[in-house]
């Protein structure tokens, strides 16, 4: 019971939860040259003229292409297909470093990485929809963020499909009991009606306690942040005249 009590004792940081992105820098920035194009491809990608809407609130360049890329998909009816497509891009690029180093390229010429990626997808099949969009970021030279964009692009889907992946950081493994019992306490917080799936990360730095991430949130219980509040509150200076 103590580590579900020690994620509920921290529910009330939710509301200054903090984002690893913060919308403002996002609304200051430039949205980059292929968001109009990335606009327009999820517009007219179909004569469905019903509006979709985001599951969730991506923000910085790969959220907005990852964004339009749903939307589009939505409207095509071809969410899964994309997925699907989109993932074993990912895992050709794991499994082939030579082919990572290409996409990742700047000195490739443009044509040639248009021409290769578009045969990339002839042979493997994917869709036509797929492979408009992967020559899009070939051409205007974003290729090289393509792992980023399908990430968040996958988080959408996730959330579409009313799942919720929630990453969990520990210094060791959690006992399947625990892992169980946070589960079950994620589950509650989050409400019904949505799959809830936990993925462990080890990390010895954080000294003790967890990290809870999900749906762009972090509810940080780690010892090592503890600490370093306590650092910060012993270096701020005291004011005696309040004694």
């Amino acid at each position: 019971m103590a580590l579900a009590n020690r994620l509920r004792s921290g529910i009330s940081l939710f509301k200054n939860i903090s984002i690893s992105d913060s919308i403002s820098s996002a609304r200051s920035s430039s949205p980059g040259s292929l968001i109009p194009a990335l606009r327009d491809y999820a517009t007219a990608s179909s004569k469905n003229s019903v509006k979709v809407k985001v599951p969730l609130a991506l923000v910085g360049e790969s959220g907005n292409f990852a964004s339009w890329l749903y939307i589009a998909a939505v409207k095509e009816n071809s969410l899964e297909k994309i997925e699907t497509d989109l993932s074993e891009m990912i895992e050709a690029m794991k499994t082939s470093p030579i082919f990572a180093q290409f996409t990742k390229d700047p000195s490739v010429p443009r044509g040639t990485r248009l021409a290769a990626i578009r045969d990339v997808c002839d042979q493997a099949k994917f869709s036509e929809f797929t492979k408009n969009f992967l020559s899009l970021l070939a051409e205007n030279g974003k290729l090289k963020n393509i792992d980023v964009i399908v990430k968040k692009f996958m988080q959408l889907t996730t959330a579409h499909r009313g799942d919720v992946k929630v990453l969990v950081t520990t210094v060791m493994p959690l006992p399947p009991a625990e892992e169980k019992e946070l589960r079950e306490t994620l589950q509650e917080i989050i409400g019904e009606g949505k799959k809830v799936t936990v993925e462990q990360k080890i990390d010895p730095s954080i000294y003790g306690g967890l990290i809870v991430e999900f749906q762009q949130k972090v509810l940080d219980m780690s010892i090592r942040t503890r600490a370093q509040q306590m650092e910060r509150l012993l270096r701020e200076p005291v004011d005696f005249s309040n004694l």
